[in-house]
């Protein structure tokens, strides 16, 4: 019964309203550290693309997720940055569903820093779905814009626009990808302790409120939890340093849908961007 309630909420997703790649229901949790100059990483990029300017080191990170534990519905991501004297090239990609229904996403972002308290960036998107039968596939490109503002050493606030000129779908354009709007703000409390709360608007979806926080119990491991208001979702994850190599075990829980479990495995290399200026 659970199965076929999600195999028709996919189908709406992907055929009626025209709707994006499906987010991970812990999508705050990897993109917790986008406004925040201690604990970001390669999925900052997820939520605002200027996150990229504010990385130290070259990384690459996958996800995946088992949404309310059903396999039809599995969700895995990547992400990738690498940094350069005129700013920082990220690299995402998204795949959700099965064989029989499912969607991609492919982006190349960039971010670079203006002045001393102020960064941008933008990034370009694919959309791919595609319905095993007579519905077929379809595909969109799109882009989005995103900048950070350091208010002060502790305090940032960052704007971000997906889709701002609703691409339709190669399909026709009476299907649309809907525009998203989100203003987020990061306090980085201490060396150890952080908070984020973002407001997002998607189009003819009620503002939502995504609340998260970050606490490093020892060098070597952390904390991370948050609520988004919409659907009421919590997510909590615990995760391992050990020098470039971080292992996170995550989950996120609805209220009437249930568990979503996911493994993240990220690696930075190269040299911090101190050593090269």
């Amino acid at each position: 019964m659970r199965f076929n309630c999600f195999f028709l909420l996919l189908f709406g997703v992907l055929r009626v309203s025209g709707q994006v790649t499906v987010q991970p229901v812990a999508a705050r949790y990897l993109s917790l550290g986008a406004y925040s100059n201690q604990f970001n990483d390669v999925f900052g990029a997820k939520a605002n693309a200027a996150s990229l300017s504010t990385l130290k080191q070259a990384g690459v990170g996958v996800y995946g997720e088992r949404r309310f534990n059903l396999e039809q519905l599995n969700m895995y991501s990547l992400s990738a940055a690498i940094p350069a004297n005129s700013g920082t090239f990220g690299l995402q990609g998204n795949y959700f569903g099965f064989s029989q229904s499912n969607q991609t996403q492919l982006s190349l972002a960039y971010g670079r820093k203006i002045v001393e308290t102020v960064e941008i960036g933008a990034a370009f998107h694919y959309h791919a779905i595609s319905q095993a039968g007579i519905y077929g596939s379809s595909s969109a490109i799109t882009g989005s814009i995103g900048m950070l503002l350091h208010l002060s050493p502790k305090i940032t606030a960052g704007l971000n626009a997906y889709n701002p000129f609703r691409a339709s779908w190669s399909k026709g354009e009476e299907e649309r990808l809907p525009s998203r709007y989100t203003f987020g703000m990061g306090y980085d409390a201490s060396e150890k302790f952080f908070v984020t709360a973002e407001l997002e608007k998607e189009e003819s979806i009620p503002v939502n409120v995504n609340l998260g926080i970050h606490y490093q119990l020892i060098e070597q491991l952390f904390v991370r939890g948050g609520i988004s208001t919409q659907t009421a979702s919590y997510y909590a994850g615990l995760g391992l340093q050990l020098s470039g190599f971080r292992l996170d075990v995550a989950t996120s829980f609805h209220p009437q849908l249930g568990v979503s479990p996911g493994v993240l495995l990220l690696y930075n290399f190269g040299k911090k961007k101190e050593e090269n200026e």
